[in-house]
């Protein structure tokens, strides 16, 4: 089964996906866990590119096509010879965060993200855990990290305002794989939540 975990940047979608590859490891699951940006080697160096910087270093158009390529040696060297060995695949961030970020949030570019998915992709997530929070919140944790990968962040709370809208649409739009959490608890309490989702999908 194949898992991906989305929401805006400080949502704790990277924390809920570590928690549930933990839970599930612990049932006797074969779990691989990944990310994306990267994942894969190739992948990792193009996430440098993409995440770190200044904010106007890449256009959206020429960001679609990095991630589309990180996407695309990430699906071919991990996650899809994984799912035919018949492991869990849980995923921080795949192509949804695309639809979203470069698709939405920078310009009227949805349509080129779904042609190039469709091109060179293929695939959907059986099930996306949509971690939902507010903008104001996620954002402040995001920025308290203090890393070096906060190109996005450094748009500010108002992109990450249209993101979360965009995100609790795709979930409308894609109402058969999309599950919305709320993402305003205790850890614990939300992993809880997420699990009895998980579970309610997976195969036996």
């Amino acid at each position: 089964m194949f898992i991906s975990f989305e929401g805006i940047d400080g949502s704790g979608k990277s924390t809920q996906a570590r928690m549930l590859a933990e839970a599930l490891r612990a049932s006797g699951r074969e779990v691989v866990l990944t990310r994306e940006p990267g994942g894969s080697p190739g992948a990792e160096e193009i996430r440098r590119l993409v995440l770190e910087g200044d904010p106007d270093r890449w256009s959206a158009e020429t960001e679609i096509l990095l991630f589309t390529a990180a996407r695309r040696d990430h699906l071919e060297r991990v996650i899809a010879p994984s799912l035919a060995a018949g492991k869990v695949v849980i995923c921080d961030r795949f192509a949804d965060s695309t639809r979203m970020y470069q698709g939405l949030s920078r310009g009227d570019l949805r349509g080129v993200v779904d042609q190039l998915h469709v091109l060179m992709i293929g695939r959907e997530p059986d099930l996306t855990v949509l971690i939902d929070i507010d903008p104001s919140v996620g954002l402040a944790r995001a920025k308290g990290r203090q890393g070096t990968e906060e190109r996005f962040e450094d748009f500010g709370v108002g992109l990450q305002e249209k993101m979360r809208a965009g995100f609790l649409s795709l979930a409308e739009e894609f109402a058969d794989r999309f599950r919305v959490i709320d993402g305003a608890r205790e850890p614990e309490a939300i992993a809880a939540d997420v699990l009895d989702v998980v579970q309610a999908e997976l195969p036996n």
